[in-house]
Order: C-alpha cells, then structure tokens, then sequence
C-alpha cells in the first residue's frame, strides 16, 4: 500500500483499507474547528482584560468565527463536490491555521475579530469536507458507526476547548489559546494527505453559483441579525439584516425550484426523515450551546472556578457524550430515527428544565446532573440524525448534505447563544436593578448592569474606594449572584419551554420506522436509476 492515499475513493473496487485511520483525521479536523468556539469561553474573561473590550466588542470576537462558518458552508460543501473533498479540507485547515496564528499575534480588537472571521472561513470549507469524506469512504453498513464517532467528537470538543485553553491560561497570556490550533492543523493536512484518499463527484453538473450567493445573503443576514438584535437592541442595522435575510430566503427558495441544478434541492423539505432531522438539530443545539455557554459563566463568576478548573469540570458532559453515542448505536438499528432522536430531544429538554432550579447558593453539583443529561441526549441524537441528513443526499452532492447537516447545528448553536443570552442579559438586568437601583452611581450602575462580571468589578472597585468598603462591596457581590442565578433559573424555563416545543414538532415530523425504511429503499432505488441513465449518457 503507498504511503500517500492516491487513489480515489470512487474508483476503489472494496473498502478502503485505511478507512478508520483516515476517521481519526477527519474526527481531528472535526474537534479543531468545535473547539476553537468552546475554548473562547474561557478565555473571553482574559482577553476582555487585556484589549479593554466592551460589551459589543466581545460579542463580536466571539461571533465573528460564527457568522462565515455558518454562511459559507453549503456553498463551499458543494465545491469541494465538484473539485476535490481531500483538497477542500487540506485548504481548509491551511486557512483555520493562518487566521489561528494571526489571532494569537494581534493584539488589536479589529485585528482579533478579522482573524476569528478569517477561522471560521476555513471551518466552513472543513466542517462539511469531513463528512461528505467519511460517507464517500465508509461502505453503507458501517456509515452510522462512523457518523457516531463524528458525533462523539463534537461532545468532546465541548470539554477539550476549555480544559485546553484553561491549561493554557494557567501559564500563558489569552493568544496561546488560538496558537493551540496550529500544530493540530498541521497534523490534520499531514494525516489527510497520508491515510484520506481523494474523493469528488463523478458526475456533476454545473455549480448553481447564484443560489449559493442568495444562501449566503440569506443565512449571513439572519445570523448577523439573531446576533446584534437580541443583545443590542433592534436598530436600523438588526432590522435590516432581518429583512435581507427574508428577502433572501424567498429568493432562494424560488430559484432554486426553477434551477434544473440547484445548490440544495429545496424539495427535499418535503421529506418527512429530512425535515425532522434538520429541525432536530437545530433545536437540540438552540437549546443544548445556550445552556452550556451560560452555565459556564455561573462557574467562572459566581463559583469563582478558573479557566482551567471550569474546564475539567465539563469532562462528564463529554463522558456523557460517548456514553449516549454507545447507546445509540446499539438502539437506533433496533427502535428507529424517531424514537431514538425523540427520546434525546427529551432528556436534553429535561436538562435545561433542571437549570431552572439554580439559586445563588448553588454549587457545582446543581449543574452536574444537568451537564451529564445535557452530554448523554447529544450522543443520543445527533449522529442518527446527522446519518438520516447525509443518507438523503446522492453521492454526487455529500458536500451540500455535509453544509446542510453542519448549517443546521451551527445556526442553533448561534440561535441559542444569541437569544438565550439576551433573555439572561435582559433578567439579569432587571433583577439587579431591583435590588440595587439607586444605591449606587449611574455610571457604576450601568457597568454593573452589562454583565455579571461588570457587577463583580464594580464591587472590587467599591472596597477599595473610601466611600465603600469590604462591607458594601459583598452586598453588591450578592446582589449580583442572586441576580445571575435568578437570570439563568428564568432562562432555561424560557430554553425549556422552546426545546419542549421543538421536541413536540420533531416527533410529528419525523415519520415512523417502517415508513423511514421504506422512503430509503425507493431513494436507493432512484439513486442506481439515476446513475444508470447518467452513465448510459455518458457514453
């Protein structure tokens, strides 16, 4: 066998024999660009310090990775179709690793957040690259094997990020946790280039370039609004952003029900196992990355854990993780997409609801049981989901399917942080003002109101004023406890009431065992036509 994987998945006549290491590169290419999100939590404190970022500004470093990766994915799966999938994700990590160094240089907020924008370009090409690559190499009988350990990977990138970046912080400044990322790029082009074989599709039309735009404008726009609107009201530039991205869906819809190519087949809604999984994973990570995100700034604020101790202490989510991705994959043969996905649905909703038992005197074992059922409900439902997405693309187009799949969770993961964060910021707010309207000055109010570290700030600064002391700055720091408990207890009931809903929709969309198997016999049977009549045309 050559050292270098030259020959091309599509023209092998058996399984590719490097199959399950060239699934450790791709699972690797998966946890870089997971874990470039997660491990920015931790590090925001730090980063926010150091550079003097404001509320928006943070906002923004955050986001910046998030609005590319989520626009750009579809457009970009379907290049890698038509080009080359290995090279889309060397290229990929090549541009995930420039922007990573930049990151890590800077030390000026524009320049930070053009360099979270320029990684999460490059996670837009390698995101959808790693499973149109693993469906295009795994024969069908191992396919949701494979899938689930895809899926397990993205429930540990959920811990590794932060117990990473903690380690880091512990000894080194915030641009350590961005420099992580290269040697792990680096490995990711050098395993691609030896054990991922080349993959394309052998029979593509055109590329419908002008619906890619439209897709772009549309989840771009409705990114960038979901982003400012909630947390910093709804100007001329959110509503804009709101309407383009209206606009843009309807033009994308109408093109591509004319186009005899088009970018995604929007047809395919229609399909009850692909319509259900994608509001599957769009609701799970609304609710699951909303919850985590706020979670984590009770251990690091009120807790007072440190970068590193927070990190560890999200290590039973991604145990959890596993654990359900082992379960699913003895379950979902034997019970079906929509019972095992609807069951996951329920735990997770289950999850959230538990947060709204949080109070200032909390401890970390109040989250625990959250954070493992949390874990548990991604291992249980993501990769039958994700394998029912891919399985209803041909394989000309697993790139779209890829971007299609990765949109979906990106855009909930996105939907949650932003509107969940707005209703935490809101009541938290509220709360606060409450308890400690008019005791103190309007500028230190208003500083206090931002956010819960701005509260504890101000109260640092009140014992060491002579106006103040030890005595008034720990009413503050309860105030602000309570309050922020009292923001997350009123927002996971908020969460768990939409997730709920959402787990009600996906289980009326979802159809039924027998019904599923047998939609996947006649697109079988559709796909050997298709390919029949395009090879006949071909010669």
């Amino acid at each position: 066998m050559p050292l270098i994987a030259n020959t091309p998945a599509e023209k092998m006549t058996g399984p590719y024999p490097r199959r399950w290491w060239a699934l450790l590169v791709l699972c690797l290419s998966l946890l870089i660009v997971v874990m470039a999100n997660t491990s920015l939590v931790v590090a925001a404190p730090d980063l926010s310090k150091d550079l003097g970022l404001s509320s928006s500004d943070l906002q923004w470093v955050i986001d910046g990775y998030t609005v590319p990766y989520a626009a750009l994915m579809l457009v970009l799966g379907a290049i890698g179709d038509k080009y080359s999938r290995r090279s889309a994700l060397v290229l990929g990590l090549l541009i995930f690793a420039g922007g990573s160094v930049m990151g890590g240089l800077v030390h000026e907020t524009d320049l930070v957040i053009i360099a979270r924008a320029t990684m999460g370009v490059g996670a837009a090409v390698v995101m959808p690259a790693t499973l149109s690559l693993l469906v295009a190499i795994f024969p069908r009988a191992e396919r949701a094997k494979a899938i689930t350990a895809w899926s397990a990977t993205s429930g540990l990138a959920i811990a590794a990020g932060p117990v990473a970046a903690g380690w880091l912080l512990e000894e080194h400044a915030w641009g350590s946790t961005f420099l992580m990322n290269v040697p792990l790029a680096v490995f990711g082009v050098i395993g691609a280039l030896l054990l991922v074989p080349p993959s394309k599709a052998e029979v593509m039309g055109r590329i419908d370039y002008v619906g890619g735009l439209l897709s772009i404008v549309f989840i771009g726009s409705l990114v960038y609004a979901t982003i400012e609107g909630p947390h910093f009201g709804w100007g001329a530039g959110p509503i804009s952003a709101a309407v383009v991205a209206a606009v843009g869906l309807a033009a994308f819809v109408a093109w591509e029900l004319k186009h005899p190519n088009p970018m995604l087949d929007v047809r395919k809604f229609k399909e009850r196992p692909f319509s259900g999984s994608m509001l599957a994973v769009l609701f799970f990570f609304f609710g699951t990355f909303g919850s985590i995100y706020y979670s984590t700034q009770f251990l690091q604020f009120v807790l007072e854990y440190n970068a590193l101790a927070t990190g560890i202490r999200l290590l039973p989510l991604a145990g959890a993780v596993f654990v359900g991705a082992a379960v699913t994959g003895k379950l979902a043969p034997k019970l079906g997409v929509k019972l095992v996905v609807g069951a996951g649905m329920v735990i997770g909703t289950a999850g959230v609801f538990l947060l709204t038992q949080i109070e200032s005197g909390s401890t970390y074992s109040d989250f625990l049981t959250p954070l493992l059922m949390l874990g548990f409900a991604i291992g249980l439902s993501l990769s039958p989901a994700t394998d029912t997405i891919m399985g209803s693309f041909p394989e000309s187009e697993l790139g779209v399917g890829g971007g299609a799949n990765d949109t979906a969770l990106e855009l909930g993961c996105a939907l949650g942080i932003a509107v969940l964060g707005s209703l935490l910021a809101t009541s938290y707010k509220d709360k606060l003002t409450d308890m400690v309207g008019g005791r103190l000055p309007a500028e230190a109010m208003d500083t206090a109101k931002d956010s819960v570290g701005g509260g504890l700030a101000v109260a640092e600064h009140i014992a060491k004023t002579p106006g103040g002391g030890p005595q008034q700055a720990q009413t503050l720091i309860e105030a602000v406890h309570e309050s922020f408990a009292h923001a997350i207890a009123h927002t996971s009931l908020i969460g768990a009431i939409i997730m709920g809903a959402g787990t009600l929709i996906v289980i009326a969309v979802l159809p039924g065992r027998k019904a599923t198997g047998k939609h996947r016999q006649e697109e079988s049977a559709a796909a050997e036509a298709a390919a029949e009549s395009e090879t006949v045309g071909a010669v």
